[in-house]
């Protein structure tokens, strides 16, 4: 670990298939490189372990949100710089979580909807078009660009490492991390 940490949720929210996960993981190799406590927390994978039962109305997907907040809540308050990688489609949930964290750290990732339905793997835009998967967030269901975010990533014309950079230069002129060239190295440490 570096001599001092402090922690920070970085929440990164977007349409499925706008590189949040992408981007959190880059960031999460950047920092531990640097001797950083981080620890990702995306949002499929919650959805496996602490939101199982949940489902995808707007009171579920506020819980969901709710319940991904506490737990970065409690990392952050431990010195962990917590990456949070969901869609949280509704700006007043989001809102909610920022002032339940405090340090706290809005990316909006932003790809234009045809972008994220060419990357979409698994077939869900088209699934969710045809009618397969109801409340499916841009499609039948509404995001909610984020008014003022911290940092925008325009990922359909950067790629992943000017991402990582926006965010990583962000938390270095907040003091959650320190500039490169200030930082201990591994051998150091």
């Amino acid at each position: 670990m570096t001599q001092s940490q402090r922690g920070v949720t970085i929440w990164l929210t977007g349409l499925s298939g706008a590189g949040k996960t992408t981007i959190s993981r880059a960031i999460e190799q950047e920092l531990k490189t640097h001797g950083y406590k981080v620890e990702v927390l995306d949002g499929d994978v919650v959805r496996q372990y602490l939101t199982k039962g949940l489902g995808f109305s707007k009171e579920d997907r506020d819980e969901n949100i709710r319940r991904i907040g506490f737990v970065a809540r409690l990392l952050t308050r431990n010195d962990v710089i917590v990456l949070v990688s969901a869609i949280s489609p509704y700006r007043n949930i989001r809102q909610e979580v920022r002032e339940f964290i405090g340090n706290f750290v809005e990316v909006y990732v932003n790809a234009p909807l045809a972008v994220c339905e060419q990357r979409d793997v698994k077939g869900l835009y088209q699934k969710a078009r045809s009618g397969a998967i109801k409340n499916f967030t841009g499609i039948d269901d509404p995001y909610e660009i984020p008014l003022n975010p911290d940092v925008e990533c325009t990922t359909d014309i950067e790629d992943v490492n000017d991402s990582t950079n926006k965010v990583l230069k962000k938390l270095q002129e907040l003091g959650y991390i320190t500039p490169p060239s200030r930082r201990p190295s591994l051998t150091s440490l």
